[in-house]
């Protein structure tokens, strides 16, 4: 039987001290017990696996979402490592990389599983494992080009640390990535996943109408305009480990522009300028909330409140919120009848309203100015995303070509 190796990132510290004082069988004994058959033939696994929970501490220590990503990439890597190649990951070579991505292109089904499912659950003080999780969740489709490429990152980020703390001399999976035939190289035209202009006007409008009978859809009018105004991504506007959004983090310079101080990827502080036209929903909202029309240095509020409790909101809750003004703006253009417009909305998500502010903004806004308040490393990315002038440009010219 498969057995997950990695439980969540608040039980990973736990694992590493039962891996250390060989206290797994008390905690962890199904996983132990799979473990004891493992290391029969491959000795190295224990130390493979302590490798593994070193790794995920140091890279989960950013974000959960970090955490989540590299374990579930990590976990099935070093399980098919064992089980199917009965090698320590370190003793892999190139051939072994190209045959573990054919294996993620067509895993066994037994090695699939319906739907996610969690991994361990706490029973009378001991993690027990659950019997319906496998490495890979049953898809229609085929697999994707982001999957595959985000294998390739979590790997290579791994064996690169490997190299760094001297566990191993070798990485071969850039050779394996570059020679892949399931990747696809891309150079077509890609445009940003927006909500068309009637979309958005009835994503705000109907949440806005709306207010005046259902007051707390004042908190999804104020998130709709944080994420679509201010080009903020759900986990900027979340309550994380390593930063709390409150509303002390709006400030005003001396000459009367507003900004709001968030944390973004990788850590890293930035300003993002707010517009008069936000200024007047971050007014109405804190009105809503019983507060000054203007946050004071000294608020610890959160910036978007939970209804009942204390706290700011996590991602999967903000998440939520956005889902009810999207379902609410369904409804409504279905009932006005604009069924294709209802139809396309259904499958947006939060991220959408990142993208659709940017989009709308790249229009009239110095490209540096808007980089930056998108966080961008590179000004570059900005350009690539959401300039599309010469794309534009090139369309136009072409379309007076004769036969």
């Amino acid at each position: 039987m498969l057995v997950p190796l990695v439980d969540t990132f608040k039980q990973l510290r736990y694992q590493i001290a039962h891996l250390e004082d060989a206290t797994l069988p008390q905690e962890y004994p199904e996983l132990d017990v799979y473990l004891s058959k493992v290391t029969k033939s491959i000795p190295q696994a224990l130390s493979d696996l302590g490798f593994l929970y070193q790794f995920l501490y140091v890279y989960g220590r950013k974000s959960e979402a970090t955490f989540n990503r590299f374990r579930n990439e990590l976990e099935r890597f070093h399980l098919w490592a064992w089980t199917i190649r009965q090698l320590s990951v370190f003793d892999l070579k190139r051939d072994d990389i190209e045959a573990y991505v054919d294996f993620m292109v067509q895993p066994e089904h037994a090695w699939c599983a319906d739907s996610v499912q969690w991994r361990f659950k706490e029973n009378q003080g001991v993690r027990v494992v659950n019997k319906n999780w496998r490495p890979f969740a049953n898809k229609e489709q085929a697999v994707s080009q982001q999957t595959l490429a985000a294998m390739f990152t979590a790997l290579n980020v791994f064996y690169k640390f490997a190299i760094l703390e001297e566990k191993t001399t070798t990485n071969f999976v850039p050779v394996v990535k570059k020679n892949s035939p399931y990747l696809v190289v891309e150079s077509q035209i890609k445009l940003p996943d927006t909500l068309s202009n009637l979309q958005w006007e009835y994503v705000l409008g109907v949440t806005k109408d709306k207010c005046s009978e259902h007051p707390e859809l004042e908190r999804n009018l104020f998130t709709l305009a944080c994420l679509k105004g201010l080009y903020l991504r759900i986990s900027e506007l979340s309550e994380r480990q390593q930063w709390s959004p409150v509303m002390s983090h709006f400030w005003q310079d001396p000459d009367g522009f507003w900004y709001l101080r968030i944390m973004g990827k990788g850590n890293k502080l930035r300003d993002v300028t707010l517009s008069e036209d936000f200024v007047d929903y971050l007014k109405r909202y804190r009105t809503y909330r019983g507060l000054s029309p203007l946050p004071r240095v000294d608020e610890p509020y959160p910036i978007i409140h939970k209804l009942r409790g204390k706290g700011g909101m996590n991602v999967r809750q903000i998440r939520r919120i956005v889902q009810q003004s999207f379902d609410l703006a369904i409804e409504s253009l279905n009932k006005d009848g604009f069924n294709d417009e209802a139809e396309q909305l259904k499958a947006a998500t939060a991220h959408w309203l990142r993208h659709t502010g940017a989009t709308h903004d790249a229009q009239h806004r110095p490209l540096k100015h808007l980089s930056e308040d998108l966080g961008h490393a590179k000004i570059a990315t900005t350009d690539q995303i959401y300039i599309q002038t010469n794309i534009k440009d090139r369309a136009r010219s072409g379309s007076k070509r004769k036969l």
